[in-house]
């Protein structure tokens, strides 16, 4: 009997055998493709995050035997006083933060793409060039801005006549959370240059020149036509703002350490330094608290949602 073959294989088993190659072909692809990125969710994201729901039911250093304590964490965590007090400063990074660089990046994004300057390539370079650097950069960069000896404010204010002396603006307790504030904005607003002037561009130029033929101003079409058609993007910014002033610490870990006397401190660095710090260790206490910090997390994204809901525009 001749062996099977191309020639004398009917054409619908040939049909057949094609597509079973095909759906083969395919699933290698997918394996390939989703099980090593689902793979690391699970073991670097997911996994993680359960094991801080079973260590916040502990009380453990990390090293010794842990002890089993139930809800205890979380009823020590609702009754600390400086949890609390990071959650206010946490509370107004977050009303001030978002805004100021939501703010700021959407007057430079219109100006960069409404206005025909020549230096408009090299701006965005320039506003971007914050977000080329590290974080503990930026920090240091300003903690020279600010300080009290040889720092450039003081500098700039005895040349307007301000006389400051040798005056410490993170040493303060005054002045030290809203000295960071700048810092914050100054390296969170290149980005969103780039992402709000993007969106500005993919408009239609045709909505702009029948605003002008119908006498609209610089301010109308803002307000008319910019502004609404490119609120879905600034929606996800204020969303990624709100969650970052509610997550991050490492430019206050390096500004202040949460100090002078607390009054920088934020949940995140709190609960960091409980989990690693070398006074106090307990990783069931900070644990417990990553846990509160994720459902406000939650809650602040459900909010946001609220204030901001996600309204498709068509062009």
């Amino acid at each position: 009997m001749p062996e099977p073959t191309a020639a004398n294989i009917p054409r619908s088993q040939g049909r057949r055998l094609g597509l079973d190659m095909a759906k083969t072909q395919k699933w290698i692809f997918l394996t390939i493709a989703i099980v090593p990125p689902f793979g690391g969710y699970l073991l670097f994201t997911l996994f993680p995050n359960l094991l801080s729901v079973y260590y916040s039911l502990l009380d453990w250093d990390g090293f010794t035997d842990a002890t089993f304590v139930g809800l205890s964490n979380f009823v020590t965590a609702f009754q600390d006083k400086y949890v609390w007090r990071a959650l206010t400063h946490n509370l107004w990074f977050m009303l001030t933060v978002p805004f100021l660089v939501v703010f700021v990046s959407l007057i430079l994004a219109y100006l960069i793409t409404n206005k025909s300057y020549r230096e408009n390539g090299f701006l965005k370079v320039l506003f971007f060039f914050p977000n080329v650097l590290s974080t503990v950069v930026v920090a240091l960069l300003w903690a020279f801005i600010y300080d009290g000896s040889y720092g450039l404010l003081n500098g700039i204010l005895g040349v307007l006549g301000v006389d400051t002396g040798n005056f410490y603006w993170l040493g303060n307790e005054r002045t030290a959370l809203a000295a960071v504030i700048p810092a914050w904005v100054w390296g969170g607003v290149g980005l969103y240059v780039i992402i709000f002037a993007n969106a500005m561009l993919a408009i239609p130029k045709s909505l702009y020149e029948a605003a002008v033929l119908e006498g609209a101003g610089h301010m109308t079409r803002l307000f008319r036509i910019t502004m609404p058609l490119v609120m879905p993007v600034v929606r996800v910014g204020i969303l990624f703002l709100v969650v970052g002033t509610l997550k991050s610490f490492e430019i206050i870990l390096i500004l202040t350490n949460g100090g002078p006397f607390g009054s920088t401190d934020v949940i995140g660095l709190y609960m960091f330094n409980l989990a690693f710090g070398d006074e106090y260790r307990n990783y069931g206490y900070a644990s417990a608290i990553g846990m509160i910090l994720f459902v406000i997390l939650v809650s602040a994204k459900l909010i946001t949602d609220k204030l901001f809901p996600n309204k498709g525009v068509e062009f």
